[in-house]
């Protein structure tokens, strides 16, 4: 479903909504807040650094924010036909085909017997 598909007054599914990239991304950011304010004051005898805490969650929300933006642009759906069993070894026509003790009557190409 592109964009132009949406109709207006109804609410976006998740993947071409912001809300899932946002919520993805504050996540991450709040846990890199965590993690840095922890580690960066040395100690417990130490002031915590707030300074470098907020500058590690804005990176962790700019960078996780651009990869899911990225990622959910790449999204591209699978064409119908791939999921029907078409391939090689997937056909239930020629139930005596290659298996154990097969004869040699038919020729070994993909499309034999179609």
């Amino acid at each position: 479903m592109t964009v132009a598909d949406q109709t207006p007054g109804e609410p976006r599914k998740m993947r071409t909504s912001v809300k899932g990239p946002l919520m993805f991304s504050a996540f991450f950011a709040v846990l890199a807040f965590v993690a840095v304010l922890i580690f960066a004051s040395g100690g417990s005898a130490k002031a915590p650094r707030f300074d470098l805490a907020f500058t590690g969650a804005g990176i962790a929300f700019i960078v996780s924010l651009v990869v899911a933006a990225m990622l959910s642009m790449s999204h591209k759906e699978n064409a119908d036909h791939l999921g029907k069993g078409s391939g090689v070894n997937l056909s239930s026509k020629r139930p005596g085909h290659g298996g154990p003790g097969a004869t040699d009557d038919m020729p070994e190409t993909p499309d034999a017997g179609r």
